[in-house]
């Protein structure tokens, strides 16, 4: 049985928070160090019950995470929370800068896979009548699959230029502006980053794969603004309803996994030559301030910064697509990171932030954001599924006291994508999917029927147990009326 310390019935150790809505709590008991707590309403808390009685488990992980040094305030878990190598999805931990430890769980194997989305001012009428031609012009701009080149060739001295640089490295090449870079996290790079400690093996996945999709969850939509919930802050962000604008999701490619691939074994062998807990052979770790945990550090952050690089190549080719169909410009709203790992301040402590498929939600007055989102807080993007809604969210002040300044990153799956595909075939998806208006361009029936809406939990639902505990505010839901997919 994977990772974890027996309990009393299952239906008995989450307990409600009292005096708090949708917020539930394992307390800390046997060799957890810290309580966990969860973010959900009834229905997702009784899903993670029954959870913890199955071998991959979230509840374990989030038992075996709070067991881990320096770990601070709680293991959090938000309500899409379901179960990842290691460290569930969904998940946030903080940890100690000085007594702590990082984890590669805690960020996975897509480094900082994030989420851009970019505004036009055009309204759903203007997009009737070239619905298809934008659609089609996207896909052929954008490359997207398993594999698949992109159009930006690197030596492998521009590629450690590229892992030190991030996104104003392409911005330098030609590919945006410097506005995209005041609108990203970051302003689109981390710093720290060392290529000395990415293998080559990962630079040689990342030549040819700056601007490109992937394949997998990675998607890139047409949307329509469909429901304004706050409008000053709308007009903040510069939405507003029947608006046309466009949201990719993807991350570090290949050479993220290879990094994660790299490092698992390492932290592993730390966690041993520390004599650090190892509840879990997924979730080695080593102490922060190690060589170890430093080169781990450094390499996330290469990781980061191609990242960025990769969303900043595919939102210009996004901009040249519709400036050949429209004639019209493309701005930036926000680009945020949910698979990272970051030093912040928080309580005034300097703290490793783990966000294990957990978006960064910074609240109102945070000094990193942009005076534009300085008295509303930072746009929190969260991606649905292509037959469902996305929503666009903002940070609160509750958000930074309780989750060190995160949120949920998207509907989270409720089937692994091997039952996907058992039951769901990727045409049959595309065909029912374009009965509701929403065309889908793929490289592969295989990656639609993974992707299947019915393969993810209700991303209302979740949405609404976030708002509704208060750590983050609804802003707008949006609909896709055409995806690209891998």
């Amino acid at each position: 049985m994977r990772g974890g310390c027996l309990m009393e019935k299952h239906e008995d150790f989450i307990k409600e928070v009292k005096g708090r809505k949708n917020l539930w709590t394992i307390p800390k008991r046997g060799n957890m160090r810290v309580p966990a707590f969860i973010y959900g309403d009834n229905v997702i808390i009784d899903e993670l019950k029954a959870d913890y009685q199955r071998d991959w488990s979230a509840t374990r992980q989030m038992i075996n995470v709070a067991s881990l040094p320096g770990i601070q305030k709680g293991m959090l878990a938000m309500s899409d929370v379901h179960p990842g190598y290691g460290f569930p999805i969904g998940g946030v931990a903080a940890f100690d800068a000085e007594e702590g430890v990082v984890s590669m769980a805690g960020v996975g194997y897509d480094i900082n896979c994030g989420v851009r989305t970019m505004l036009t001012d055009l309204t759903n009428n203007d997009l009737n009548a070239k619905k298809e031609d934008i659609i089609n012009e996207l896909f052929r701009t954008v490359p997207a699959g398993l594999g698949k080149p992109g159009k930006v060739k690197l030596t492998i001295a521009q590629v450690d230029e590229l892992l030190t640089g991030g996104a104003p490295y392409v911005v330098e090449m030609g590919y945006g502006n410097e506005e995209d870079l005041l609108f990203s996290e970051q302003k689109g790079v981390a710093k720290g980053a060392n290529p000395a400690n990415v293998s080559d093996k990962a630079k040689r996945r990342q030549y040819d794969q700056i601007g490109t999709l992937g394949s997998g969850n990675h998607y890139l939509e047409l949307q329509i603004v469909d429901r304004i919930f706050d409008e000053s802050v709308a007009n903040a962000f510069g939405l507003f309803k029947d608006q046309v604008i466009t949201t990719l999701h993807c991350g570090s490619r290949g050479l993220g996994h290879q990094i994660g691939t790299d490092y698992s074994t390492l932290l592993v062998r730390a966690s041993k030559k520390y004599n650090l807990p190892l509840p879990d052979k997924e979730l080695g770790s080593a102490p922060i301030t190690s060589e170890e945990g430093q080169r781990y550090i450094s390499a996330v952050n290469a990781g980061i910064n191609a990242a960025l690089a990769n969303r900043q190549v595919i939102a210009h080719l996004v901009r040249e697509a519709f400036r050949k169909v429209f004639n019209v410009e493309v701005h930036q709203l926000y680009d945020v990171g949910h698979n990272t790992c970051k030093f912040e301040e928080h309580g005034g402590k300097n703290v490793l932030v783990h966000r294990k498929g957990s978006t960064r939600a910074f609240g109102p007055g945070h000094p990193e954001l942009h005076s534009r989102y300085q008295s509303v807080g930072q746009p929190v993007l969260i991606g649905g599924t292509m037959g469902t809604s996305s929503y666009i969210l903002t940070g609160t002040k509750l958000g930074m006291e309780e989750t060190f300044g995160s949120a949920c990153h998207g509907a989270g799956r409720s089937m692994s994508r091997t039952q996907a595909k058992k039951k769901y075939w990727g045409k049959t998806v595309i065909q029912n999917l374009a009965q509701k208006g929403i065309t889908v361009k793929a490289h592969s029936f295989a990656g639609v029927a993974e992707e299947a809406p019915g393969a993810y939990k209700d991303v209302n639902r979740v949405v609404n147990a976030m708002h509704d505990s208060g750590v983050v505010k609804k802003v707008a839901q949006v609909r896709p009326v055409g995806v690209i997919k891998g």
